[in-house]
């Protein structure tokens, strides 16, 4: 939904009323660059619709499904690249016991390994 304009002033809207400490972009791992993609613009959305004192954009992300990519695992690096902003947690399952830190030497291993 990162393409719908009416709904990403709507969010900016929300979180321009409601200042919250923190902003967390949830996304799936499965999509690889397209994770990219929709980060990109919801970040941009965010800078040119939050009408504030300061511009917001995200302080951190959630990537869910990470258990199951492969060679997609590189999307998740370009995002803390384009950001600045780390992935505080990667999902692995479907409870949220299954919300695991990210070790960056599993994803390293796992881009030598491809």
């Amino acid at each position: 939904m990162q393409d719908n304009e009416p709904l990403m002033r709507a969010l900016a809207k929300l979180i321009g009323m409601n200042d919250p400490d923190k902003i967390v972009f949830v996304g799936e791992a499965l999509v690889g660059n397209e994770a990219v993609d929709q980060l990109t613009k919801f970040n941009k959305a965010l800078r040119e619709f939050t009408h504030t004192h300061r511009p917001r954009h995200i302080d951190g992300m959630i990537l869910t499904k990470f258990d199951t990519i492969d060679d997609k695992v590189g999307a998740a690096l370009s995002m803390t690249y384009i950001t600045g902003q780390p992935i505080l947690f990667v999902g692995t399952g479907q409870t949220y016991t299954d919300l695991k830190t990210m070790r960056v030497s599993n994803i390293v291993n796992s881009l030598l390994r491809n």
